[in-house]
């Protein structure tokens, strides 16, 4: 944005504090308005002819301007990838704890990456690994749509779910 003596062309189509149109006036008679009020005069549509200026605080323009883009960020939804990580070896008990916990990730709306580690001779077994995946996404009472596919790894297999949009209850 142009500020003040960077305006360069010459006429402008003035808008007062007030916001009325003062209409198309030159830029040095412009600039006086703004200084005898104790304002800036503002660039805001320089592509139209005449550049459209605005009498007004600058500063307190750039203020309002970054309170707003600190506003959306905080409204933003921020959603992470949980991870949770199965064996071949990994007993009953020890994935349904896994499972609680991917539901109670679902249901407050995280994605979840479940991994399964393939070590050593266990390498060869890849499709009992791909079932064992497939298992425990079912064994999930939560809604959810696998996000990215199983897909193979250096250290085995991972998959994404995510929670289905239309079971989701939070914003």
């Amino acid at each position: 944005m142009r500020v003040n003596e960077y305006i360069r062309l010459s006429p402008v189509r003035l808008i007062d504090e007030t916001g009325l149109q003062v209409g198309v006036v030159p830029t040095d008679q412009a600039l006086a308005m703004a200084k005898e009020r104790e304002l800036d005069l503002v660039e805001i549509v320089p592509n139209a002819r005449p550049p459209v200026v605005k009498i007004m605080d600058f500063g307190k323009y750039q203020y309002q301007k970054a309170k707003e883009v600190q506003q959306q960020r905080t409204k933003q939804k921020k959603t992470e990838i949980k991870g949770i990580r199965l064996g071949f070896k990994t007993d009953d008990h020890d994935l349904d704890v896994r499972r609680k916990q991917a539901e109670k990730f679902l249901a407050q709306g995280h994605k979840v990456k479940v991994e399964i580690r393939l070590r050593g001779r266990e390498k060869a077994h890849q499709p009992l690994a791909r079932e064992v995946l497939n298992d425990f996404i079912r064994s999930i009472s939560i809604p959810n749509k696998v996000e990215q596919e199983i897909k193979k790894f250096p250290g085995g297999f991972n998959v994404i779910i995510a929670p289905q949009k239309n079971a989701q209850t939070q914003d």
